[in-house]
């Protein structure tokens, strides 16, 4: 009887043990599954570390929606990498100053083709609030290589920029004329310069009330800046410089026009121009006769400071912007059917229709403004370089898949923009990588087809326009060096100007 109440007792015991291990095992588990929630809604997608799975990806992509049936299989080609949230905040904090009212002046010369005058139009405007002055409507380049007669008034929305800024910075279209004829202080304002930098030049303000700045183009660092001015410089090139009516009004016809055309396309900047092709001094695939009219036309330009160069290396190092053909290879190995639209966002193409045949035979539906637009529509854009890449920036800004074959000012530009945006799919082509892989196929090492397409895509897979942050200066450079291999500010605005989820979504 004893020996029966002992075995109930051990019994009951047991089951009590048993109880208890499970109900500490349960707990574990729900702790765990929190953790991992919590891990993962915090986790931010990068270009770098793309881990998340792509039909999570889809799954939370409300584009996923839109999709037919047979778009399954090419979705990863358009949708853009999944963003987690992030958004523009271009807002002031609280313990931003605004504008001063001040009877001193910058004017300034603006250099550059269109991009390269608007992110140093930016610059500018910022470098006069920290200077506390008053900013003269800047002055257009026109001894660039287009040699665009074009002033401020026919590319920007002028009325607009001066409003959009009036809490920032007071700009004026010209010079008072009771200053107009005092002498200025004509400055060269050093490159990649910090805020320290310009309250000295305050200094200048003792002796002339007006400053001209001779250039506009990177007067400012990419990083270490106080938020305020990095938000500023997102205002006004993201905000207050909105192209002219003619050119807005024109370029969202031709963005709807493509779209209505094919529901979804591709804007290739091909950077195969004579200009970009002489300074870069790349000539492979040409002519002996073109190369030695590039080499003649580099020689003779007196402000491009490297005249000798050795296309080769130039080519094998990833200096070169992709050829047409090469681009069609690079597309085509992405993935991209031969059916897909392509607007061409360039200039007259160095060696005209002939060097595009073999982009066409790969993608016989390109698009070209001249196709897109009647003649009356462009007859104001007629030998306006500076309009017509403004309407390749528009429709490249609003492109389902933007393509550079070249890192230049645009590229880096429109990267930016469609990063602040949103991050909209934006491939930047592994040109180093890349030359390699065409070598290869050119000595018939490998074919086009599988598996070159699928060599193609894992080099790309981590450069599509997936959040991240902006990169520093590369590793053992020291100096002002340094600042030459930083990430521009406006190719990745991020963290300053692109926010997480957990802040103030601004309208």
């Amino acid at each position: 009887m004893v020996k029966h109440r002992s075995s109930s007792r051990y019994s009951s015991s047991a089951r009590l043990f048993s109880i208890k291990a499970i109900s500490v095992y349960l707990i574990l588990i729900f702790a765990f599954t929190i953790w991992v929630f919590v891990f993962s809604s915090i986790n931010i997608q990068t270009d770098d570390h793309q881990t998340q799975d792509h039909q999570q990806h889809q799954r939370r992509d409300p584009r996923k929606n839109l999709q037919k049936p047979n778009d399954n299989l090419d979705s990863q080609l358009w949708i853009p990498p999944f963003s987690y949230g992030l958004h523009p905040c271009v807002k002031p904090t609280p313990r931003y100053k605004e504008f001063v009212e001040s009877d001193r002046y910058i004017t300034v010369r603006s250099n550059g083709g269109l991009n390269q005058m608007r992110t140093g139009i930016a610059d500018m405007v910022a470098v006069a609030h920290i200077m506390n002055a008053t900013l003269v409507i800047p002055e257009l380049d026109k001894r660039s290589f287009w040699r665009d007669s074009s002033v401020f008034s026919d590319i920007f929305d002028e009325e607009h920029f001066i409003e959009s800024l009036e809490r920032d910075v007071k700009v004026v279209k010209k010079l008072p004329k009771e200053v107009e004829s005092l002498p200025r202080a004509r400055k060269h304002f050093s490159s990649w310069a910090s805020v320290g930098y310009y309250e000295e030049m305050r200094h200048l303000w003792k002796e002339y009330k007006v400053i001209h700045v001779a250039k506009s183009d990177s007067r400012l660092a990419n990083n270490d800046l106080p938020i305020d001015v990095q938000r500023l410089r997102c205002r006004v090139l993201y905000r207050g410089l909105r192209f002219s009516p003619a050119i807005e009004s024109l370029g969202q016809k031709l963005v709807e026009r493509l779209k209505s055309r094919a529901g979804r396309f591709i804007a290739l900047h091909l950077r195969y121009e004579k200009d970009m092709l002489a300074f870069t001094g790349c000539t492979y695939g040409l002519t002996d006769a073109e190369s030695e009219e590039l080499r003649v036309m580099r020689e003779s330009t007196s402000h491009w400071k490297i005249k000798s160069i050795n296309s080769t290396e130039q080519r094998e190092e990833g200096l070169c912007p992709l050829t047409p053909k090469e681009v069609g290879i690079f597309l085509k190995g992405l993935g991209y059917p031969e059916s897909t639209v392509i607007y061409i966002a360039a200039g007259e193409i160095y060696g005209g229709d002939d060097r595009l045949l073999e982009l066409k035979s790969r993608f016989p539906n390109l698009v070209f403004k001249e196709t897109l637009a009647g003649e009356e529509e462009l007859k104001g854009f007629t030998g306006h370089a500076t309009k017509t890449a403004a309407l390749d920036y528009i429709i490249s800004v609003e492109s389902d898949v933007f393509v550079p074959s070249h890192s230049g000012n645009m590229a880096r530009a429109v990267e930016g923009h469609r990063r602040f945006l949103g991050h909209r799919r934006t491939i930047t082509p592994d040109r180093k990588g890349l030359v390699k892989l065409f070598n290869k196929v050119e000595r018939g090492q490998i074919k086009e087809g599988a598996k070159f397409s699928n060599l193609v895509k894992t080099m790309h897979q981590d450069m599509q326009g997936a959040p991240r942050r902006r990169k520093g200066p590369a590793q053992g450079i020291k100096g002002r060096a340094r600042f030459r291999t930083e990430e521009a500010f406006y190719e990745n605005p991020y963290p300053e100007c692109i926010c997480s989820s957990k802040e103030h979504k601004e309208p």
